[in-house]
């Protein structure tokens, strides 16, 4: 399995962060794979992927280029370790700053073996970043709002669980198969490659994007990041699933879609983030359920999160007010490993 080995001192100063550009990459694997996670990606794909196809059709590089940079790992130069701050034009500059000898190399390796005689030339660089500034302008900027706001929830609830029960809680949850294994050992994969010495004082990051895919990124010895699917109650779209007629006739339709989503525990932030109401809104509805004994709440370090009761089960699961919501308790999220270990 593959193994980092990381100092306290080093994981204490890990931080999570949001990148553009990580989101943008997650995006084009997912129109590569061509097959989403959920609804929410499968509404995305019917849109976009048709425009994504004819942009491959119309040149014969960007294709093959694409499936040897996502075949067995992510060859480096497509998709450059995020940097806190980093806008999406600057991380892409440094896919087209490639040097062209680099990109082939690095092609050869997720390959394991020849590049196709399409892809030895010396503009490969300047196509993987125009194909990524293509998706990124048509199909993740104008959604990017609210990406930003699902994934500052998803950041806000991890940065809750630091504090209750410590690094080691969040690094188990991360991805299915992501371990503290003690002694310094984190588990980031199942791949079978030899442990990787995390030096102290590196920058170590974890990066959440909307889409099931998630991979691991290096630059040199001094910056590592873990990119790793948002929680799945945040990334998929709620806002398509229709509220059962007799429970929004009861209790309201707006107040009824937020006792839906608290299957699970959730902050005002992320009730705000997946339903696209406003936070006065969302306040008003959470004391009308707490008083009802629909929901109740509990903090977790400095945020309060709020889940339905046995009576808010009740209600919700009751004939009539249609199936329960997908994630819902005891239920998983499936995700897809990325391939790069």
């Amino acid at each position: 399995m593959g193994q980092w080995l990381i100092d306290a001192d080093t994981l204490a100063r890990s931080r999570f962060l949001l990148s553009p550009f990580a989101e943008t990459f997650a995006n084009l694997w997912l129109l590569h794979r061509a097959t989403g996670t959920h609804p929410g990606e499968e509404t995305w794909l019917r849109a976009h992927l048709p425009g994504y196809r004819a942009l491959l059709a119309a040149d014969p590089v960007t294709g093959p280029l694409v499936d040897a940079a996502l075949r067995s790992w992510i060859a480096d130069f497509v998709c450059p370790t995020p940097r806190a701050g980093e806008p999406f034009e600057e991380t892409v500059a440094r896919v087209r700053a490639t040097a062209p000898d680099a990109a082939r190399a690095h092609l050869r390796v997720s390959l394991a073996g020849p590049l196709p005689a399409v892809l030895e030339r010396d503009d490969l660089p300047e196509r993987a970043n125009a194909l990524l500034t293509y998706v990124w302008e048509e199909t993740v900027r104008p959604y990017w709002d609210r990406r930003r706001r699902v994934l500052e929830a998803d950041v806000t609830a991890r940065t809750a669980r630091v504090s209750q029960g410590g690094w080691v809680a969040v690094l188990d949850s991360l991805r299915p198969w992501t371990r503290w294994l003690g002694e310094s050992r984190f588990q980031v994969n199942l791949h079978a490659y030899p442990p990787r010495e995390i030096a102290s004082g590196a920058e170590l990051a974890f990066v959440p994007v909307t889409t099931g895919n998630g991979w691991v990124s290096w630059e040199g010895r001094d910056r590592y990041a873990v990119v790793y699917p948002c929680s799945g109650v945040l990334a998929e779209d709620h806002d398509r699933r229709p509220v059962p007629a007799g429970l929004g006739a009861l209790i309201g339709t707006a107040r009824a879609r937020v006792l839906m989503l608290l299957d699970s525990p959730l902050s005002t932030t992320q009730l705000v983030a997946v339903t696209g109401q406003s936070l006065g809104s969302v306040g008003r509805h959470l004391r009308v359920l707490l008083d009802a004994g629909l929901v109740e709440r509990r903090r977790a370090g400095r945020s309060v999160l709020y889940e339905r009761t046995a009576a808010g089960d009740v209600l919700v699961e009751a004939p009539g007010a249609g199936p329960r919501p997908e994630g819902a308790r005891g239920t998983a999220r499936p995700a897809t490993d990325g391939p790069r270990p």
